[in-house]
């Protein structure tokens, strides 16, 4: 099968990591993936090394003819099967062809983007309803779960982030801006006395949070480290995630933490709520409650036999539903559907 991205994104963020994990599966797994995508150094070097081509383009907004021009090109050469579309503006530049075209969906996004394309995929169940009451054929919009990559690699070392080795650590991951609710997470961390936070991300709000830390004088137990690319040793090295999202269609980063064995603390925000099992695989607290979340920290510091049942069903729950294999089938039958459909 030969399947071509096209994807605009920002610098970083959920959606976009998945874009390199999927494009890397699919080639890992014989098949020809390219991509034609807005620069972006780091994401273009994981690529690079696993030896997905890709082509930069600049996705503008108005008078853009590169980017339509560039997608024709790369898909006439590649004989692409399946264009895939990633949110809302790379769906607007991906012109029609001989091959079919599926929008990957990941938020709420403007509908009118999507029309005309062959099949939409959506990521979690309430992105399918979201669909089908916008209009869209029911046959035609599918639910695919994402699936993170396991890292093998061991914890990183505490001392290079200069944090205490018996210091109980809390990890946090995101773009800084106010959906990911890292507000919420640092005032938890003020109610949790030893505790240290890494931070992990990039975003419009860092310098308003950081000033947060320094008001709430735990400035000195914070790290940020910035937008990382080995989340799965990340959270390896943590103690307790800590993803406490305003709003928030999937979560990976709980798929993550799942498949990392670090046990998790979330709010009940659309995909959280409908991903996890509280008590079970998780602990869900409500949205906007900093008191619940340390209270949430506070049990699974106190209680190891709770921490590990949840480690537990989470890898569970990878294995049996968003394994990269089992994921990746699911993308690869729908493609054949499709190409199949349109003869």
């Amino acid at each position: 099968m030969n399947i071509l991205h096209t994807i605009a994104g920002g610098p970083v963020g959920g959606a976009e990591r998945f874009f390199v994990d999927l494009a890397i599966a699919l080639q890992e797994a014989g098949h020809d993936s390219r991509a034609v995508m807005r620069p972006n150094e780091a994401r273009g070097q994981l690529l690079d090394q696993a030896g997905v081509r890709h082509a930069d383009v600049p996705f503008k907004r108005w008078l853009d003819f590169t980017t339509p021009r560039t997608i024709r090109r790369m898909a006439k050469d590649m004989q692409a099967d399946i264009v895939l579309a990633w949110m809302g503006r790379a769906a607007r530049a991906t012109p029609e062809g001989d091959y079919a075209r599926i929008a990957r969906h990941g938020g709420y996004y403007n509908l009118s983007s999507f029309r005309g394309f062959d099949a939409q995929v959506c990521n979690t169940p309430d992105l399918v309803r979201y669909l089908t009451e916008g209009g869209f054929d029911p046959d035609t919009v599918h639910f695919i779960p994402n699936f993170t990559p396991i890292d093998p690699r061991p914890p990183l070392a505490r001392a290079d982030f200069e944090t205490p080795d018996d210091a109980p650590l809390l990890l946090a991951m995101g773009r800084m801006h106010d959906a990911k609710a890292f507000d919420v997470t640092l005032d938890a961390l003020a109610m949790t006395p030893g505790a240290w936070l890494w931070i992990a991300g990039a975003g419009p709000l860092e310098a308003e949070l950081r000033q947060q830390a320094r008001d709430l004088g735990i400035d000195g137990r914070v790290r940020w480290l910035g937008w990382r690319d080995d989340p799965g040793r990340l959270l390896r090295t943590a103690d307790i995630c800590v993803f406490p999202s305003r709003t928030e269609p999937f979560g990976n980063v709980i798929i993550a933490a799942w498949a990392h064995g670090t046990p998790v603390v979330t709010a009940d925000a659309t995909g959280p709520a409908w991903l996890v099992r509280d008590g079970e695989d998780a602990l869900l607290v409500p949205k906007n409650n900093a008191e619940a979340v340390a209270a949430s920290i506070a049990r699974l510091r106190n209680d190891d036999t709770l921490a590990a049942r949840l480690v537990a069903a989470g890898s569970a729950r990878v294995e049996a539903e968003f394994s990269q294999s089992a994921c990746l089938e699911r993308y690869l039958s729908l493609f054949a559907q499709v190409k199949e459909r349109r003869g």
